[in-house]
């Protein structure tokens, strides 16, 4: 068996830089390294649907804009299949299959389907597609038959819940679909960046973003803007580094180089947090080493998109060949679902035969 990555987005708005660290960035690492055989990037349009049903143009405007985000940070299309999740129709049946497999209560207990209900104010009105999004997340992963899946921190519960339904599915009917292993970015301050008003999620819902797109003096205004230690008032002032954002986006962000280039009064960055946490270091000589480090990672990504964006027509081409290649994959699988589940009844010769026979001897003879 093949190793085989799936991991996407779902198109509401355009990709941030939480975005970036928490996944994209380790994709394309990951889809450069040789080491997986196939690579499926999917843009989530009908997850997205699920608590954006009553606004479907903006989930149709943001497919091109997710994509181009993806290009632009360095997905190959000719290395990685990039595809539309709607186009593929067999998702939709693999998850009707699935919901047998899954109790309700299970569902509700779900911790990330909880915090996002709670975070959508949903409590007393939850769409039943957007309860059900951790089945449709299963049927996604296991139709390409990832081995794979790169993910945030706050997603481990919705692969956990991937392989129980791949477990129970097996052991019922056939050891057909694959059980996944979640990947998380190796530097810890990746696993999910706060936003730039301190709160602990980045959130296009939040308006709290940096997003790859942003023009550069737009890049600027947010970081000198973003929220640091309220206690740090005065220069001399001790200042708190844990839990600051401009310190967890320098961990993220910031390499060793950096300091030589662009901080030359240190050497590293703990040398920084330290003379931060005893006083004398103010925020706007940190949030300018910030802007600097930010707008080399983003600069390139920048006139990427400009590129791209001369030729729509040509993205929407790739989101095509890529869609009709997955739907190829994901009809295999199905094929192999309905086969262990014993509905593949016109394709099963062996029980058109024998139920031709069983009435056949049962015809009395003239």
């Amino acid at each position: 068996m093949g190793k085989i990555i799936l991991t996407g987005d779902r198109p509401t708005g355009k990709l941030h830089v939480g975005h970036y660290v928490g996944s994209l960035k380790h994709r394309i690492k990951l889809q450069n390294s040789g080491d997986y055989d196939e690579t499926f990037i999917m843009i989530a349009d009908a997850q997205a649907l699920t608590d954006n049903a009553d606004n479907p143009e903006k989930v149709r405007q943001n497919i091109i804009e997710v994509a181009l985000d993806y290009l632009s940070c360095g997905l190959d299309p000719d290395i990685s299949t990039l595809f539309i999740q709607s186009q593929i129709p067999e998702l939709c049946e693999l998850s009707f299959y699935y919901m047998n497999l899954v109790t309700v209560s299970r569902l509700q207990r779900n911790p990330t389907v909880k915090s996002e209900i709670q975070m959508r104010n949903f409590e007393t009105s939850i769409p039943v597609g957007f309860f059900t999004y951790p089945i449709s997340q299963a049927a996604d992963i296991t139709a390409f038959k990832a081995t794979t899946v790169p993910v945030g921190e706050d997603q481990l519960p919705m692969i956990e819940q991937t392989k129980e339904i791949v477990r129970r599915f097996n052991s019922v009917y056939d050891e057909v679909l694959v059980e996944p292993d979640s990947l998380l970015p190796d530097n810890k301050a990746c696993l999910r960046l706060p936003g730039i008003d301190g709160k602990a999620k980045m959130s296009k819902s939040l308006n709290n973003c940096i997003y790859l797109s942003d023009p550069e003096d737009e890049v600027k205004k947010k970081i000198m803007g973003m929220y640091t230690d309220p206690n740090h008032i005065h220069v001399d002032d001790p200042g708190q580094v844990e839990g600051n954002p401009v310190f967890v986006y320098l961990d993220a962000f910031s390499k060793p180089e950096h300091f030589a280039e662009y901080f030359p009064d240190y050497q590293c960055l703990d040398e920084v947090k330290e003379h931060y946490s005893r006083g004398g270091l103010g925020d706007i000589k940190i949030k300018k080493f910030l802007n600097t480090v930010l707008q080399e990672e983003l600069s390139p990504i920048r006139a990427r998109r400009k590129e791209f964006e001369k030729d729509i027509p040509a993205i929407y081409e790739i989101l095509k060949k890529g869609s009709q290649k997955a739907e190829a994959v994901a009809a295999q699988t199905l094929s192999e679902v309905k086969r262990a589940m014993k509905i593949n009844y016109f394709e099963d010769q062996d029980l058109i035969q024998a139920q031709a026979k069983r009435f056949l001897e049962n015809i009395p003879s003239k």
